[in-house]
């Protein structure tokens, strides 16, 4: 499991508005972390789309392995046991990357 992959999550049980059910999410968390802890940081995507400020979009490709437009939803970001992973669809770009890291910035500052 690395930086950028996307991957399909099973995201129940949550609380309140946190992101529920089986769904794409695309891991954030840098990799040393990813090799040596039992969870990774991700954020899940939804084809609900709200042009939040921040989120990034993705349109369907080969190598993200999405079938509709999807928002990342950054604001949702949470750290979640690899146990919920269940399969590898893609990867974003690492301009897509960049693009997540400059909307959690925005969300952490203000």
């Amino acid at each position: 499991m690395r930086q950028r992959e996307i991957w399909y999550a099973k995201l129940n049980p949550v609380k309140g508005s946190e992101q529920r059910g089986f769904r794409p999410v695309v891991i954030i968390s840098g990799n040393m972390l990813n090799e040596h802890l039992k969870i990774v940081i991700a954020c899940p995507l939804t084809s609900k789309i709200t042009n939040y400020k921040g989120n990034v979009m993705l349109s369907p490709s080969v190598e993200n392995g999405l079938h509709k437009q999807s928002e990342v939803l950054i604001f949702h970001m949470r750290s979640i046991s690899k146990d919920r992973l269940v399969k590898k669809i893609g990867i974003i770009s690492h301009d897509e990357l960049s693009q997540l890291k400059h909307g959690l910035d925005d969300i952490l500052r203000y």
